[in-house]
């Protein structure tokens, strides 16, 4: 089998990634929400793949790797690596998770990472509204996960930190500094309100930044031990920030009893080495479609599950080819699995186009695995085509 053509088309605002064969299979990669820009990055590798045998994934992948990067510079080598994974299931006739050598766990849990109305005034009560949303949703979910401080306009309110806001006008933008006393009283404030609505009965982890200082990172993982929160992600470093810094989250990691987690934006195995070694976060969160891929996923998890420390993939903007994905290989995973960050369609009728998903998808806050061919879902194709730019009209044909 040879691919014979790779292709980049736009469905909403997602980059789709499709790679044909001669042998009439082909295969599809989801790119993440807020990327059309990716869409001419990914046809720069059109003339490494043409040619080549798309079920020995890891050497097609040797000859692009190394041109990926920090996110968003990595969600183009991830895509092609999903479509290289979905042809060698159909090709096989094996759901991908048994290619990565089969399901640890029929059932895969998952968090809810966003409820679906927005906040408005990031005061303690708009929080526990909104957390109540969550809880109440019909999936079951049993973690959700908030944005707070840095990660959200709470940063915006009067007073909170003494820094200048950014200006700029890209999603992830940097906002950094220490926070003053009001600021941090306020973020405990609506962690506890969000703990009246939960209980004990639903796990909370926060998105917390990044942008925060060292001692404030401190200051505030001891202040909200006492409500027992899954994780506190991306203090210093994290989502569009091109570094790591290891040894910086280890001063924080060494004296926080609550968990910190990273590791959304990180590209390719070696640069969580040493997150991992240096036990520098309690939590690592790859994203498939930044990290390189489902294989690099799934060695970063065992790598990590060597090393005592827990994996909870990263997912919120990767619809529902990308769910596909994360349903597959964190079936595979080692016991330090907590949960995935659920993702959505980004637009209703994205559940009229895509076939294959369970109905409902999430029951009790778990997505049972499935065992069809590949990643096990594809395109109802006439449909999809109402939702492609006439530039794309081809890219089904």
């Amino acid at each position: 089998m040879k691919i014979t053509d790779l292709k980049c088309a736009l469905i909403g605002r997602h980059p789709i990634v499709r790679i044909t064969t001669d042998a009439g299979i082909d295969g599809f990669g989801q790119i993440e929400l807020y990327k059309p820009f990716l869409k001419p990055h990914v046809l720069t590798y059109r003339d490494a793949l043409i040619g080549e045998d798309p079920t020995l994934v890891e050497r097609v992948m040797l000859k692009i790797r190394q041109r990926g990067a920090f996110k968003p510079w990595g969600s183009s080598v991830s895509a092609i690596e999903h479509a290289l994974w979905d042809i060698a299931g159909k090709a096989a006739g094996l759901p991908v998770h048994k290619l990565l050598g089969g399901k640890v766990r029929d059932r895969v849990r998952v968090y809810n990472g966003a409820a679906r109305e927005r906040m408005t005034s990031w005061q303690p009560a708009d929080y526990a509204h909104n957390t109540r949303l969550m809880k109440e949703r019909p999936e079951g979910f049993t973690i959700v996960k908030q944005p707070i401080a840095f990660h959200s306009p709470m940063k915006r309110l009067p007073g909170f930190y003494y820094g200048e806001p950014s200006t700029s006008p890209f999603h992830g933008a940097l906002d950094r500094g220490v926070l003053t006393e009001r600021g941090l009283k306020h973020i405990v404030d609506c962690v506890a309100a969000m703990k009246d609505v939960l209980g004990d009965e639903i796990g909370l982890a926060l998105d917390c930044g990044p942008g925060f200082a060292v001692q404030d990172a401190i200051r505030l993982a001891r202040a909200l031990e006492r409500f027992n929160l899954l994780w506190l992600e991306d203090l210093l470093t994290g989502d569009y920030i091109p570094y790591v810094n290891a040894d910086v989250y280890r001063e924080v990691t060494r004296v926080a009893a609550t968990p910190i987690h990273t590791g959304e934006q990180i590209y390719l195995r070696q640069n969580y080495k040493a997150l991992i070694e240096t036990h520098a976060v309690n939590v690592v969160g790859p994203d498939p479609c930044d990290v390189g891929g489902i294989a690099e996923l799934k060695w970063i998890a065992e790598y990590a599950d060597l090393h005592g420390i827990q994996m909870a993939p990263h997912g919120t903007g990767n619809g529902l080819l990308g769910l596909a994905a994360l349903v597959q290989v964190s079936a595979a995973l080692p016991h330090n699995f907590i949960a995935f960050e659920y993702p959505v369609g980004e637009q209703p009728w994205w559940y009229d186009i895509v076939e294959g998903l369970p109905d409902p998808i999430v029951r009790e806050g778990h997505i049972a695995v499935w065992d069809r061919p590949g990643m096990g879902v594809g395109f109802r194709v006439e449909r999809a085509r109402a939702h492609l730019a006439p530039e794309d009209a081809a890219f089904f044909d």
